[in-house]
């Protein structure tokens, strides 16, 4: 009965989410107002961890169940995928890099601010 709760919990916030992305005047994904509004009912302590562990556990453990119908749907498409190719692999190789950047750059942005707070006191810094 307790995993029944946790899924009308989760079931819950995915509908809340569905509303929300309904009355917004343009599209957002339901699915990420839902784990936002998750989110914060775990950050506020409005939902604690073990109300929903054993339904998160279960889905951890059968993710890959998930990408069934991703990778059916890249099957079904691989005519198309395979006319462009180059696009792809390219726009795969400069996201990443870039991605990678802007994440060495806020690192070391925030590294510098904490420094900064600190008083310029070099405690436990690490140079990238």
């Amino acid at each position: 009965m307790k995993i029944m709760l946790q899924i009308g919990i989760i079931f819950g916030v995915c509908w809340i989410g569905e509303g929300i992305s309904m009355l917004l005047p343009f599209p957002f994904p339901s699915s990420v107002i839902a784990m936002i509004i998750l989110f914060l009912l775990l950050l506020t302590k409005a939902l604690k961890v073990d109300h929903i562990r054993l339904k998160a556990e279960f889905l951890q453990k059968n993710m890959a169940f998930f990408f069934i119908p991703a990778s059916v749907g890249i099957m079904e498409n691989f005519d198309l995928l395979k006319e462009n190719v180059v696009p792809l692999v390219t726009i795969a190789i400069v996201s990443t890099v870039l991605t990678f950047g802007a994440a060495g750059m806020t690192v070391k942005y925030l590294m510098r601010l904490q420094e900064k707070l600190r008083g310029g006191k070099e405690h436990d810094r690490v140079d990238v």
